[in-house]
């Protein structure tokens, strides 16, 4: 409505500019005409008046004027004799420089002075007021005053002259049917404006909406969107950005207008309004600053008024309707848009993509949807939207197909994937699948294309094959390791690995560690995805020299076992392992001297036994929990023999964890209980032992640094153990949110004795960091022990991927 009416104030201009023109051409004739019938009348007195002004303006110098020089002076004398009676003013003074013309107030305050203006000096002259010379403001007549009436005589022959120039009436011109049509257009009817309610986004951006409730539901979401998007919100403050501010509105405006179009405001208008930049006229104090403040900070204010929301109207998904029950309601509830909804422009998007994927999850993998076309009725308020969907049939699984079958074969394939053949095809699966190729680390790159074999008739699905090409990776992997550590002290490391030498997936690793207090030699091998996706069947045969703070030990073994594994990747509720090993070991607590000539002896163990644990993750993510638990059961039956004596007895454990998140802080406690059941503490190989104290158990301690010790101060290990721990991960905004700080306190006890007792229980406390990443968070923790012994550090610090729990 302001458009309209602006433009039909613009229609009545230039009619108004033709009269003027007309006019002014009409006066301009008169007075030339005037003029030449008083030349030729004899009236030519009152022209030569003229040019006799000066010679009239001395005759009325005052009688006591001095007397005019003689016309044999010079010519300089006479000119000035003659001119000074007229130009009685003397001229201002001609400035010596240019410096001289610049007021005095635009040196002080530029600013100001130039948002002031300049005051308009043409003299104003009311009806019936004679200026100062004394003309007559109202007269067009230049000769008024010069010229004497005409005689009597000689008026018929002036009127005679003048009838000789009468024009003749105009006829009128034929009708224009396009201006009288224009005539007819009725004048826009303009209501009043809705109350409106500011929002300052910025120094310079204020936006306001309606006020009303409920006039504009999506105003929250509105104003973030534009904040989102605006280039005047993204404007820097300061005068230097006063220039850029009208470009950046007009950007703005649009961008208002899109806006609204995608919340279904197809009717509503932006009036945009710009303050400041400009001159203004300041009469006193405050209004100069006003003045100054508004050539300095210019703003924008955008008047929202949305008008109508439009709302979906016919609604067609091409042959989507036509498809079987139930599935073809099914699809349009996927769907989700109806006829009557809000018509918002980001739901089509949203929906049509829901629609993609439930096509695939019901299977029909060759759907083709076309581009949504959205047809305004402005008349009805409403839009129609066409999205032309072409299912092409459904199907179900059939074989899964190698590129390259002698380094994975497609029976292998199959069996990784969660479907079998003749279930109904979903493309999530097949997604799956492609995630669990990459996850093997066998190849670089991998393509699933579904490809038809049998075409779906008389109301039977068809079948389609998964053709996989994939290519190969590096197989063989080198890795070593160097390090240095205030319990473990000089350590090198070192690991050769080839992922595939026994395909499909089958690896084989030989690894080595030479340190301080501890030398390792290993010789494993590795099955992935053994009989089933995730199931890890490992085989190891190592030798070892260890030196911990309790145990000094030297041996070999085997040990073999068959897991269904958790991974990033793939977090399970429930995974499992089971397994069996068989270890010969000459051993003994800490090396020590008894006396000066004696050392503590060694004693062999042989030990065999089986194992197994289960565990139940309901847990939200695997590295970085922030909801739900977890609970492991370990339990291992084994047999001893040393100096002919043979023991039997069960190790048992249990874990559990519970995490709770509130607000941005994770709240995670854990507990752990340990026991050794059916022999005494001497019978169990001091390996096989039970210790507290460390990283993952008590912080503020040494590994095995909690429990029972001997005379000597070397801890001997229990056989019961119960440990606590309570943290709290708050989350600091640094590094946008990937820093946590973590205060903790973690309690712990080791029993000689199959059940605990509690007479040596230790407290740790302090504080952690965490820095999220995408592999895991990297922990850094600072602890103290709380009733230390003297042989406990006053500071221990740990360094570890992942979470303490």
């Amino acid at each position: 409505m302001r458009t309209i009416a602006v433009w039909s104030k613009w229609v009545q201009a230039p009619e108004a500019r033709m009269v003027s023109l007309s006019s002014s051409r009409l006066a301009e004739a008169q007075r030339l005409l005037t003029l030449g019938l008083a030349l030729i009348a004899g009236l030519g007195q009152g022209s030569l008046a003229l040019g006799a002004y000066p010679a009239a303006a001395q005759q009325a110098t005052p009688a006591d004027a001095p007397p005019v020089p003689d016309a044999t002076a010079g010519d300089e004398d006479a000119m000035s004799s003659n001119s000074s009676p007229i130009f009685a003013d003397e001229p201002a003074p001609v400035p010596a420089s240019l410096d001289e013309l610049i007021p005095t107030d635009a040196v002080a305050n530029p600013d100001a002075w130039a948002a002031s203006g300049v005051a308009d000096t043409t003299p104003v002259a009311t009806p019936g007021e004679t200026l100062a010379d004394g003309t007559d403001p109202s007269s067009d007549d230049p000769l008024d005053g010069f010229l004497p009436p005409p005689s009597p005589q000689l008026q018929p022959a002036i009127d005679s002259v003048f009838a000789a120039f009468e024009l003749e009436t105009p006829e009128p011109l034929p009708a224009d049917p396009a201006l009288e049509a224009l005539a007819w257009i009725e004048a826009p009817q303009l209501g009043d404006l809705p109350e409106l309610t500011e929002t300052r986004l910025g120094s310079a951006l204020v936006i306001a909406l309606p006020a009303a409730e409920g006039a504009f539901p999506e105003r929250d979401e509105f104003i973030q969107r534009f904040k989102d998007l605006s280039t005047l919100d993204a404007l820097d403050d300061g005068e230097d950005s006063a220039p850029q501010v009208a470009a950046r509105a007009r950007e703005d405006e649009e961008l208002l207008g899109n806006i609204l179009r995608t919340y279904g405001y197809y009717d509503g208008e932006v009036v945009r309004q710009l303050s400041g930049g400009r001159r203004a006229r300041a009469d006193d104090g405050e209004a100069q600053q006003d003045a100054e403040a508004a050539a300095s900070e210019p703003s924008v204010r955008f008047d929202v008024l949305p008008g109508t929301r439009y709302r979906f109207g016919r609604i067609d998904l091409g042959a989507l309707p036509t498809l079987p029950e139930p599935e073809a309601t099914r699809l349009i509830e996927a769907f989700g848009i109806e006829p009557g909804d809000p018509l918002y422009a980001d739901r089509i998007v949203e929906q049509e993509l829901e629609l993609r994927v439930a096509l695939g999850e019901t299977g029909y993998p060759f759907a083709q949807l076309s581009e949504p076309e959205l047809l305004i009725d402005h008349a009805r308020s409403e839009g129609d939207l066409t999205l032309d969907v072409m299912p092409r049939g459904k199907y179900v699984f059939g074989d899964v197909v190698s590129n390259d079958p002698r380094f994975l074969s497609g029976r292998h394939l199959s069996r990784i994937a969660r479907f079998d053949q003749g279930d109904v095809f979903q493309q999530s699966l097949e997604t799956d699948l492609r995630r669990a190729i990459l996850a093997t680390g066998l190849v670089s790159s991998v393509a699933i294309t579904p490809r038809e074999t049998r075409a779906p008739q008389d109301g039977v699905p068809g079948e389609v094959a998964l053709d996989v090409e994939l290519e190969r990776a590096p197989l063989r992997t080198i890795a070593g390791a160097i390090g240095y550590g205030t319990e473990d002290g000089f350590k090198l490391e070192g690991r050769w690995e080839h992922r595939n030498l026994f395909p499909p997936e089958g690896a084989l690793r030989l690894r080595g560690i030479l340190g301080t207090r501890e030398a390792l030699a290993s010789v494993g091998v590795r099955r992935n995805n053994f009989l089933g996706r995730d199931q890890v069947l490992t085989v190891d045969l190592f030798a070892s020299d260890i030196t911990t703070l309790a145990v000094d030990s030297r041996g070999g073994g085997m040990r073999a076992t068959f897991e269904k594994v958790s991974n990033i990747l793939f977090q399970k509720p429930i995974s499992w392992q089971v397994g069996g090993e068989l270890i010969y070991t000459d051993e003994r607590n800490r090396d020590v001297r008894i006396s000066p000539d004696l050392t503590t002896p060694r004693q062999a163990f042989l030990v065999g036994g089986l194992f197994g644990s289960v565990t139940l993750d309901e847990s939200d993510d695997l590295l970085d929990p922030t909801q739900g638990y977890r609970a492991t059961l370990f339990v291992a039956p084994e047999a001893s023999r040393t100096q002919g004596t043979e023991s039997f007895y069960l190790r048992s454990q249990v874990d559990a964890a519970y995490y709770q998140s509130i607000g941005s802080t994770v709240l995670a406690g854990r507990v752990r209980a340990a026991t050794i059941q059916g022999a005494g503490i001497d019978d169990v190989a001091p390996s096989r032992r039970l210790y507290g104290g460390g990283g993952a158990s008590v912080r503020g301690y040494g590994f095995q640094g909690v429990g029972p010790r001997d005379i000597f101060g070397i801890p001997t290990g229990g056989a019961s153990l119960v440990e606590f721990a309570l943290e709290a991960r708050v989350q600091t905004p640094l590094f946008d949110d990937a820093v946590e700080v973590v205060p903790f306190i973690d309690a712990g006890s080791v029993a000689r004795g199959s059940t605990p007792d509690f007479n040596e229980i230790r407290f740790g406390a302090g504080i952690g960091l965490r820095y999220k990443t995408t592999f895991g968070p990297i922990r850094v923790d600072v602890a103290v022990p709380l009733n230390k012994t003297q042989f406990d550090s006053p500071v221990v610090v740990y360094v570890s991927l992942g979470q303490a729990f």
